[in-house]
């Protein structure tokens, strides 16, 4: 097996003949050969191969070939040379995703600038597009996809089924969806690998890590469905927790629950954009309270234990670790945002009244010049914690997101895990190139899913 970078030409002869320059086809050691299979993301053609005198790397593709493997474009791509007389070009990469407020300029809605920069990224040396579930022709296994154009506008392309797919669906709905289900099994049929499969419920996370001894000791303690006794015995143990939904995202329907045994019991919560703070006089007024809110089963929704997080301003401070999969399937942090939580706030979200920092500014004037050492330790733990999930999912996971929290005593907590994580961190000016890391990471493991890895290259 060999890979190269080579050029791309299209040309239109309407002959079925792969041109290809002599030193690539030394390189392939194809010399003297008559003919390749050729191969685009899942589509296999037979081809007939002819020398041509230029100097590098260069294949020209007739426009009898084209037609036949829909080669989206010429420019430089990867060469994969699998087994003798093969040659595959691509890798053909799928983002897969939808929009609720679609049109002509953003297609996927406000992820629209999200996956014009993957593409654009990603474009230098491999064909990426983006698509819908709906742009899929299950009968001739095609898509119908979105590429970027050379003045940055998007044009559709009826491209083979790809070789990997990164999916970013952003509705926990349309996922449980039958068709959904149905498109990840096919994907699943057809050896075509798929991830990140789905949103993680609350739930889900606990279960992954039950058994991981070392990861499970930084999951604060947590009760999915839990009865009233349980909500009383969790704020006696740790005077205060947090209850929240159990497929929850954006810091939506979380209550701060706190007892103070002299003064009664308090939930503090979010309602219409402006923070709320109850206080009860016996327990039992508070569980009529969240019974009145929710229903008096209570569930899809966890109590977890409080954790007394480093504050600045008396403001609680946690962090967003983005982990990504890299080119040598190895888990890595690649940015790391501090949120400080506003004044009043369950949740540190920026939507809530939070403010996005740097680690280092939050973390210096908590620790001082140990600041730089207590990241670190917190990094490692993340990347055991991804390590963990992973060994326990049954699909392919290559992204998470983290909700960390550092307490007084350097005791590190995860919070919350992502599988589908936001990118608001990336926003902050010091955080631009960490963004720009991600999407890099998001390609090369894609590379790396689809057997164009880097370091093979010749």
């Amino acid at each position: 097996m060999s890979l190269t970078v080579c050029n791309v030409h299209l040309t239109p002869n309407s002959e079925k003949i792969l041109y290809v320059s002599n030193s690539l086809l030394k390189q392939l050691k194809l010399a003297g050969k008559r003919s390749v299979r050729l191969r685009l993301g899942k589509t296999i053609i037979p081809a007939s191969v002819r020398p041509i005198q230029k100097p590098g790397k260069h294949l020209y593709v007739t426009a009898g070939l084209r037609s036949a493997v829909r080669v989206p474009k010429s420019g430089s791509v990867f060469l994969l040379n699998e087994a003798e007389g093969d040659i595959h070009i691509g890798p053909l990469i799928g983002i897969m995703s939808d929009g609720t407020s679609r049109s002509s300029s953003a297609p996927f809605g406000s992820r629209t600038g999200f996956i014009r920069q993957i593409l654009r990224t990603g474009n230098k040396k491999a064909y990426v597009f983006a698509f819908a579930p709906r742009d899929i022709n299950w009968n001739n296994d095609t898509v119908l996809g979105y590429f970027l154009g050379p003045s940055g506008g998007w044009i559709r392309r009826t491209v083979p089924l790809p070789d990997v797919v990164y999916n970013r669906l952003p509705s926990r709905r349309a996922e449980t969806s039958g068709s959904y289900n149905t498109l990840r099994e096919r994907f699943t049929r057809k050896k075509i690998p798929f991830f990140n499969w789905s949103f993680f419920n609350k739930s889900d996370v606990y279960a992954l890590l039950k058994n991981e001894l070392e990861a499970n000791q930084h999951v604060p303690e947590s009760v999915m469905n839990p009865s009233s006794d349980t909500i009383r015995t969790m704020l006696e143990r740790h005077q205060f927790a947090y209850y929240k939904p159990s497929g929850g995202s954006l810091g939506i329907g979380i209550y701060r629950l706190t007892y103070l045994p002299k003064k009664g019991f308090f939930a503090r919560y979010t309602s219409n954009g402006k923070n709320v703070l109850l206080r009860f006089r016996s327990f039992s007024s508070l569980m009529r309270m969240l019974e009145a809110r929710h229903g008096r089963s209570l569930r899809n929704y966890v109590i977890q234990q409080g954790v007394r997080l480093i504050e600045i301003d008396g403001c609680p401070i946690d962090f967003r670790f983005h982990m990504h999969k890299n080119g040598e399937n190895k888990w890595a942090v690649v940015g790391v945002g501090a949120k400080k939580a506003g004044k009043g706030s369950v949740t540190t979200h920026v939507k809530n009244g939070g403010r996005l920092m740097t680690p280092s500014q939050a973390l210096q004037r908590a620790f001082g010049e140990r600041s730089d050492e207590v990241l670190d330790k917190a990094r490692k733990i993340a990347i055991q914690l991804a390590e963990a999930i992973e060994r326990n999912h049954p699909h392919l996971i290559g992204e998470l997101g983290f909700d960390i929290g550092i307490d007084r005593d350097e005791q590190v907590w995860m919070f919350e895990a992502n599988a589908k994580p936001g990118r608001s961190i990336f926003k902050h000016p010091s955080l631009k190139n960490e963004g720009q890391a991600s999407i890099e990471h998001i390609l090369d493991h894609c590379l790396y899913l689809s057997k164009f890895r880097r370091g093979e290259i010749t």
